[in-house]
C-alpha cells in the first residue's frame, strides 16, 4: 500500500508535537528551565525506542557536536535531565495527553486504512480487558488501589481497561484512549474494572459520536447494568457469557436446546478438527423482573480423538442464524487480541509496561504508561502502513528483539535528519574502508 505522508513518522510525531504544545504550562514562568513540549517528547522517545537511558546518550551527543537525534527527528530544543523531566510529567494531567489517540484514529480514517477493521455491518470490533501496570509494597500515589493480603500486607497498584479496534484477520491493533482504575474519586470504596468500562463507554462514545462500534469483552461485563450502557451509547456488544457466571441463562438455553430449539452448523476441517456451532435467540439474560432478553451462541473444537480443545459461549443483541455465526465467534474470539497483542506486548517484548519508569506523587505512573502506550501505537500505525518500516522490520531482522536493539545503537552513536534518514541508513549501510 502506498505510504500517505500524514501516516509518516514524522507526521505522526508532529502531531503529537501539535498536541503536546496545546498543553497549559501549568509552572511559573521563572522556573522554567525545559519546554514542558520537550519533556513530553523526551518521554515518548524514551518509550518509542525502549530505552531508559537514551535521554543521557543523546545528552553525550548533544556535548560532542552540539546536535542530537532528539532534535533531529523528535523535535525536542532542550534536553531535560531524567529527573527534572520526572518531576515536570509528574504535574502533566493525564487527560491532556488523551485525546492523540482520536488524533491518530482520524488520520487512520482519513488514509482509509480504518476502512479494513470493518467487522460486520461496516461495524468495528472493540475490545476491552482491565490490566495491572504497576506493584509496590512501599512506594504509591493518592490514585493507588490498595489490596490486603489475608497475612495483613499491603500492596499498592496501578491498574488501567484499555479499548482497542482490532479485526480478526489482521495483526495489528489500534488502541484507544485508556481508561484508569483508581480511587482518585473522593469515595472510600475502591473503584473496579466494570465502573471503568462503563465510564470508558462514554469516553469512547464522546470522542467518536459516529462511529459504529461492537464492544466485546470477559464474563464480567455481560451483565445487564453494562448492557444498558451499551444501549444508552447505541453500541453492540458481543460478550462472553460463562455458565458459572449466569446460571439462569444456561437454564434457558439447555432446555431449550433440549426441546429442539435454536440452530446448528457443524463441520471438520482439513485437520480432521470438528467446528460445532449453537445458537439460540431471544433468551433472558437473568432471572430479574423485566431483564433484557438476548441473543446466545456457543461453539467448540473437538480434535479427531474426541477431545474438545476449545469451548466458549457468548451472548449479543444480534440476530444469529447459519449466515453470520460464524462470524459472530471470530469476533467474540478476537478478545483474546486485547490480551495476547497488546497487554503480552507491552509486558513483554520491550515496552515494559510494569516497570517502574517513575512513579511520582501525582501522575507520573499514568503519563507513563500513556506515553508507552502512544509509541506502541506509532509502530502499530507504521507497521500497518509505512512500506519503508515493514521492510527493515521484517526483511532485515528475524527478531523484534534484534531490530530494536539495532535500532537503540544507530541511535545513539550517529546523527540523522530524521526517523526516514534513519531506516534507510539500517536498511542499506554505506560500506566503510577501515584505515
Amino acid at each position: 500500500m502506498h505510504l500517505k505522508k500524514h501516516l509518516s513518522f514524522s507526521a505522526l510525531r508532529k502531531t503529537l508535537s501539535d498536541r503536546f504544545n496545546q498543553i497549559d504550562d501549568f509552572r511559573q514562568n521563572g522556573k522554567i528551565d525545559y519546554p514542558l513540549h520537550d519533556c513530553l517528547m523526551s518521554g515518548f522517545a524514551m518509550m518509542f525506542f525502549q530505552d531508559p537511558s537514551l535521554l543521557a546518550f543523546q545528552q553525550r551527543m548533544q556535548d560532542s557536536i552540539e546536535q542530537s537525534n532528539l532534535t533531529t527527528v523528535f523535535s525536542v530544543s532542550d534536553i531535560p535531565k531524567d529527573s527534572q523531566m520526572r518531576d515536570v510529567l509528574d504535574l502533566v494531567p493525564p487527560q491532556a495527553i488523551e485525546p492523540v489517540f482520536s488524533d491518530f484514529l482520524n488520520k487512520l480514517q482519513r488514509g482509509r486504512h480504518l476502512a479494513h477493521y470493518q467487522f460486520i455491518d461496516d461495524m468495528y470490533l472493540i475490545p476491552m480487558d482491565g490490566s495491572e501496570y504497576f506493584s509496590s509494597e512501599k512506594i504509591h500515589c493518592p490514585s493507588c488501589l490498595l489490596t490486603q493480603s489475608k497475612k495483613g500486607k499491603l500492596r499498592y497498584h496501578h491498574q488501567i481497561l484499555q479499548p482497542a479496534i482490532v479485526h480478526p484477520d489482521k495483526r495489528q491493533v489500534l488502541p484507544l484512549a485508556p481508561e484508569q482504575i483508581s480511587n482518585r474519586d473522593g469515595t472510600t470504596k475502591q473503584d473496579c474494572e466494570i465502573n471503568a468500562g462503563k465510564r470508558c463507554i462514554k469516553k469512547i462514545r464522546k470522542a467518536h459520536p459516529k462511529l459504529k462500534i461492537i464492544i466485546t469483552g470477559d464474563s464480567l461485563y455481560s451483565k445487564q447494568p453494562f448492557i444498558d450502557e451499551l444501549k444508552k451509547a447505541k453500541m453492540s456488544f458481543i460478550l462472553a457469557a460463562k455458565p458459572k457466571d449466569h446460571k439462569v441463562l444456561f437454564q434457558w438455553v439447555n432446555e431449550l436446546f433440549q426441546l429442539g430449539e435454536g440452530g446448528d452448523l457443524k463441520f471438520t476441517d482439513s485437520k480432521g478438527r470438528h467446528h460445532c456451532y449453537q445458537w439460540i435467540n431471544t433468551v433472558p439474560l437473568n432471572g430479574t423482573k423485566d431483564v433484557d432478553d438476548v441473543n446466545f451462541f456457543q461453539y467448540q473444537i473437538v480434535s479427531k480423538d474426541n477431545k474438545v480443545t476449545y469451548r466458549n459461549s457468548w451472548v449479543t443483541d444480534f440476530i444469529i442464524d447459519q449466515n453470520n455465526v460464524v462470524m459472530l465467534v471470530k469476533g467474540g474470539r478476537a478478545r483474546w487480541k486485547i490480551e495476547n497483542e497488546t497487554f503480552n506486548t507491552l509486558k513483554n517484548q520491550g515496552y515494559h509496561i510494569e516497570h517502574n519508569f517513575g512513579h511520582g506523587d501525582q501522575n507520573l505512573s499514568y503519563v507513563f504508561l500513556l506515553l508507552n502506550l502512544v509509541a506502541f501505537y506509532v509502530h502499530q500505525i507504521l507497521d500497518l502502513t509505512d512500506g519503508l518500516y515493514q521492510t527493515v522490520r521484517y526483511k532485515k531482522f528475524t527478531s523484534r528483539k534484534e531490530y530494536f536493539n539495532q535500532l537503540r545503537c544507530t541511535f545513539r552513536i550517529i546523527l540523522f535528519n530524521g526517523f526516514e534518514h534513519m531506516l534507510n541508513y539500517i536498511l542499506d549501510p554505506p560500506m566503510v574502508r577501515a584505515p
